[in-house]
């Protein structure tokens, strides 16, 4: 694979991403864009990409979910040590934040790939006796505090983040991949470098261009609602007259706002959505932007359970260094298969019940939903006829639901979301037993995606973006039952990869025929299938390995990126100091 990489593109990406998950001992992640973070630095590892990771340390986390016996929720910060888990550099860099200098060091958390190739992650950090109290904070809490407190981490993420990679000596790199639209600023840094002595007064189209070239970015918003925007006073207090005359100049202020997203479109020689139908809704609401999509992928070897990964080990035993060869799970006895299921649900409800006591029924179908909680992905669609869904239990076979995911502290429908679930469990009782798991995170959703007997998703279309979690669930036998929205409009194959709420993916969510399609395919299709035709829903876990499994993977997906987003021309370096970027002499972090 290094030879590979080395010929596909000789240059350094600098992928900066306001989260990422790399380890449940920090919790530096909230749901799936941490998670798609984690997962492609870990495929580049494995391919050898010469990548560098930007990141923010967030000492208190995102934070630890509570909830009551009514599934109220309540938070509490997730304090780390980063001592423990990081290795901290001596380096200082330094941004100006309504006119203070406010200092930034970095942590390092090297990602080793499979050919042992490793990619350093800099996790900035403000929180130096230097600084003030209040600016110790800004690098505290994941998607905390109010918009001042966001913007100002935008600030330290773009602009600090590449201070920080010329502080280390890192600063050949010709393509930067902005993660989302909160590391834009980066764009800022940019055209700042190319007018170190002159100012910003000076830029021109040609400056802008050069940073264009220099810059690719993904978005995964396919709500305008999501985009973060910023007024325009907020922006000149924080950044100052100069640079946020800059920006009102090229016309990056909509409606008295910064839009985050709009900076990034404006300054990237590339930019993707993330699933094929994401693309569409994204060119619907950027006209004006060339938008391409490279689907969302997840890392194999992560997210395959120990009983898939012996199983694959002795049947394709080239499938961790290659992911296509998961096609070859065609072939794989269907008594395997259920085997390597059986020891992963054994070991989901082992973890059930270790966490809340409760012993469930490793011969009942088990449902899986576990997501960021938000209204859009409708959590609660599943109970909209409680009586409907009793008798399908106690007239075709018995069904158990586990269900997790956080809501944001200020989101309130998603907060509601979660009680609204516990109120359908009170009500189903033991009839259908439903259980919602606290502290929803990498480590439980490595048992729940791999251990449960089907993946349930039900979004509000066009309103998921990609959703990775079904992905998660294909590499270890475990079938889907979605909205056709996101990747599943391309991974849907019906009753051959799993199945469908409804038939329609181009229009927008009717829930009256989703609710309809979705208790119907469970009474009439699936749970018969599962309880009376065994081996045919077996037959139907081992295509979702061949056909989703080897697809949806990080590893094709940075293939696509290497292909697509990173290779371009060199842009001209004129105004760009270029000091080695000596990557490969980094030594490893304490836990390695």
């Amino acid at each position: 694979m290094t030879e590979l990489s080395e010929i596909l593109f000789n240059q350094t990406v600098a992928y900066f991403s306001m989260e990422v998950a790399v380890n449940p001992a920090i919790p530096t992640y909230s749901g799936g864009l941490g998670m798609l973070a984690g997962d492609s630095l870990r495929a580049a590892a494995d391919l050898s990409i010469p990548m560098v990771g930007i990141s923010l340390l967030h000492r208190k986390g995102y934070f630890r979910q509570h909830l009551d016996a009514w599934g109220n929720q309540s938070e509490s910060p997730a304090v780390w040590s980063p001592e423990d888990l990081l290795h901290p550099l001596p380096n200082r860099a330094s941004v100006s934040i309504e006119g203070r200098d406010v200092q930034i060091r970095a942590w390092r958390y090297l990602i080793r790939g499979l050919s042992g190739h490793a990619i350093p992650i800099y996790f900035l950090d403000t929180a130096l006796p230097e600084n003030s109290p209040w600016d110790q904070t800004l690098t505290d809490n994941l998607y905390g505090g109010d918009d001042h407190y966001r913007f100002c981490q935008e600030v330290i993420l773009g602009l600090g983040g590449y201070a920080m990679l010329r502080e280390i000596g890192c600063a050949e790199v010709y393509t930067y991949h902005m993660n989302e639209g909160h590391s834009a600023l980066l764009s800022l840094a940019l055209l700042e470098e190319r007018h170190r002595t002159n100012g910003l007064k000076q830029v021109t189209v040609a400056d802008r261009e050069a940073v264009r070239q220099r810059c690719v970015f993904t978005t995964h918003t396919p709500v305008p609602a999501g985009i973060d925007k910023f007024p325009y006073y907020m922006v000149r207090g924080v950044l100052g007259e100069e640079p946020t005359a800059v920006l009102n100049s090229i016309e990056c202020f909509y409606e008295g706002s910064l839009n985050m997203t709009n900076l990034a479109l404006l300054f990237s020689r590339y930019i993707n959505g993330v699933s094929m139908r994401h693309e569409e809704i994204s060119r619907g609401m950027f006209p004006n932007y060339p938008i391409s999509s490279i689907t969302n992928g997840v890392h194999a070897l992560t997210w395959t359970s120990q009983p898939f990964q012996q199983l694959f080990d002795r049947h394709i035993p080239q499938w961790c260094r290659d992911n296509l060869y998961l096609r070859y799970a065609i072939s794989i006895p269907l008594d395997e298969i259920k085997e390597a299921h059986a020891q992963s649900k054994q070991r989901l409800l082992a973890e059930v019940q270790k966490r809340t006591g409760v012993a469930l029924s490793p011969q009942a179908m088990t449902m899986g939903f576990a997501r960021r909680a938000a209204e859009y992905k409708r959590a609660d669609l599943l109970f909209s006829d409680l009586e409907r869904l009793k008798r399908i239990a106690s007239q075709v076979g018995p069904i158990q639901i586990i269900y997790g995911g956080k809501a944001h502290p200020r989101d309130e429908g998603g907060k509601e979301a979660i009680r609204r679930v516990f109120q359908a469990a009170a009500a189903l009782g033991d009839a259908v037993p439903v259980l919602y798991l606290e502290e929803y995170d990498m480590a439980l959703a490595k048992h729940l995606c791999a251990g449960v007997d089907l993946w349930l998703n039900t979004p509000l279309k066009p309103d998921e973006a990609s959703g990775t979690s079904g992905m998660k669930a294909s590499l270890n036998g475990v079938p889907s039952l979605s909205v056709l929205d996101g990747w599943w409009v391309e991974g849907h194959v019906e009753g051959f990869t799993g199945w469908s709420v409804g038939n329609a993916w181009g229009s927008e969510s009717d829930p009256s025929k989703e609710i309809a399609s979705l208790y119907d395919k469970l009474e009439y299709v699936i749970l018969p299938m599962f309880y009376e035709r065994p081996q045919a829903y077996a037959e139907v876990m081992r295509s979702s390995i061949a056909l989703n499994g080897s697809f949806y993977n990080a590893q094709r997906m940075m293939f696509q990126y290497m292909e697509n987003a990173y290779q371009a021309e060199k842009p001209e370096r004129a105004g760009y100091a270029a000091p080695t970027c000596a990557l490969a002499q980094e030594e490893a972090p304490l836990a390695g």
